[in-house]
């Protein structure tokens, strides 16, 4: 079926208009957001059982961006009345003459910034899902999820708890202009296994997730990936340590992508080009990784949690090859930064939730495949690492250095895994050096969407990334 788009949103569509009409008497730009989100979240322990109809990404309200004399501003709201659009419209117009009193008492320098475009679009699109949140049968749900962990509890003889979280999130969204008619509704899914295992007053977890552009009949998938998460915890109690120095790796695609999202994820976002504070400003068209290399990013590269038709600012979604075969050739960006860089936006401007600024953000950051095998990249291996699971990781888009935290790492000697497992591991480098060392990449390829970033520490939003098994050098910690 498809995911119906919001009677709210549909309800309210009039009185926005007629807002919009208004407040173009005064201002040079006018554009509305407004969201209504619902979601469903279960988590189960051995000890505790939790529902709630909140996650990430469920909201429900309105923000309005104005333009007047290369000044933008915005306003945001949950109340509004669409019998009373000259209501909202005074509201909105004497709050933003208070900012204009404030700017001018702290003689704030202003940033002049051109027109948005404003270029006619109608658009209504509702994505496929076999369920959707607000109607799934959440006992149904809560005894699937407690199935689960009790079944993990017996996988293992070190277990002591087994965490199984699920949720899922109905998206709708509605953007107008006055040439712009823009709304979109789609389900996204995500959920993990935890469990926990403890030995002689060592305590270590596991996790394996599942995630995708589907509603809750993504959970069916848990089950199957309970075994596997109970494994590596296991192994995470007889793990070693690493002895710290540089070592030929090969990532799996979940460290795959961690790397993309920390080596160029924010690395790229050309707002920080705005402010000078991203070394990939002076290498766009320079080479940045090895042949092999090629990035793509864009809420239409994959199918995953943050695929969607069009941005939080009416910019229509697609498919940035950032990296070309090792050359970098371009950022992503949010329409204003895009103005301000003489550029078009790419469709990634996005918001925490109407209540938020938009900023130049993530969706889906993926390596592309190879041709080489699992297999083969292991035998060509003297002594190195075969690294899997993330822990989590952070870049200085400023220098480019990354580092990156991974959960195991499995030793190869002679071109064999020996069974030796080390953790954790702090893996750290310079960007272009370890994308230049990349000398295999796989046939295959996956993408996790379970997790979210944020913005420095704040203005969280679902990203998801990925891509096949890679193979190059890093020093390892």
């Amino acid at each position: 079926m498809k995911a119906p788009f919001s009677a709210y949103l549909t309800e309210i569509k009039g009185g926005l208009r007629q807002l919009i009409g208004l407040l173009r008497r005064e201002y040079d730009y006018v554009s509305v957001l407004a969201t209504d989100s619902k979601g469903l979240a279960v988590r189960i322990s051995q000890h505790a059982r939790s529902v709630t109809s909140e996650t990430m990404t469920t909201e429900r309200g309105i923000v309005i961006r104005v333009c007047k004399d290369g000044q933008y501003s915005e306003y945001a709201l949950n109340d509004f009345n669409p019998a009373d659009p000259e209501g909202a419209a005074e509201r909105i117009s004497k709050a933003l003459a208070e900012q204009q009193k404030i700017l001018a008492v702290t003689n704030s320098k202003v940033y002049e910034t051109g027109l948005l475009s404003d270029e006619p679009i109608t658009l209504f699109v509702e994505k496929e899902t076999e369920q959707l949140p607000e109607t799934t049968d959440v006992k149904a749900l809560v005894e699937q999820c407690t199935a689960i962990s009790d079944e993990a509890m017996t996988l293992g003889k070190d277990m002591i708890e087994c965490i199984v979280n699920a949720q899922s999130t109905h998206i709708c969204k509605l953007f107008l202009t006055e040439h712009r008619d823009m709304s979109q509704s789609y389900v996204y899914s995500e959920g993990v296994v935890a469990p926990v295992v403890s030995r002689e007053g060592r305590n270590q977890m596991g996790y394996e997730s599942v995630s995708g552009l589907c509603g809750p009949e993504l959970f069916e998938q848990l089950k199957e990936k309970a075994a596997a998460a109970v494994r590596t915890a296991e192994e995470l109690l007889d793990a070693g340590r690493i002895e710290p120095g540089e070592y030929d790796i090969i990532t799996s695609p979940e460290v795959t992508g961690l790397i993309a999202h920390e080596a160029f994820g924010h690395g790229v976002e050309m707002d920080m080009f705005v402010k000078n504070r991203a070394l990939g400003k002076e290498y766009i068209g320079q080479r940045v990784g090895s042949d092999l290399v090629t990035m793509h990013e864009g809420a239409l590269c994959a199918q995953d949690v943050t695929t969607y038709a069009f941005d939080d600012e009416g910019t229509l979604a697609g498919d940035v090859i950032e990296i070309d075969h090792g050359i970098l050739k371009t950022g992503i960006c949010d329409a204003l930064s895009a103005l301000r860089l003489g550029i078009a936006p790419t469709g990634n401007g996005k918001r925490q939730n109407f209540a938020h600024k938009a900023y130049t953000r993530m969706t889906n950051t993926i390596f592309d495949s190879g041709t080489d095998t699992l297999e083969d990249m292991i035998a060509s291996i003297d002594h190195g690492y075969l690294l899997e699971g993330m822990e989590s990781g952070m870049e200085d888009p400023k220098h480019w250095g990354i580092q990156c935290i991974i959960k195991l790492g499995r030793e190869i000697k002679d071109g064999k895994l020996t069974g030796r497992t080390v953790a954790p591991i702090i893996m750290t480098g310079y960007v272009p050096e370890l994308l230049g060392n990349i000398s295999m990449l796989s046939a295959d390829r996956e993408v996790f969407g379970s997790g979210g970033c944020g913005k420095g520490y704040k203005e969280w939003v679902k990203v998801a990334d990925g891509g096949p098994y890679l193979k190059t050098k890093a020093r390892l910690g």
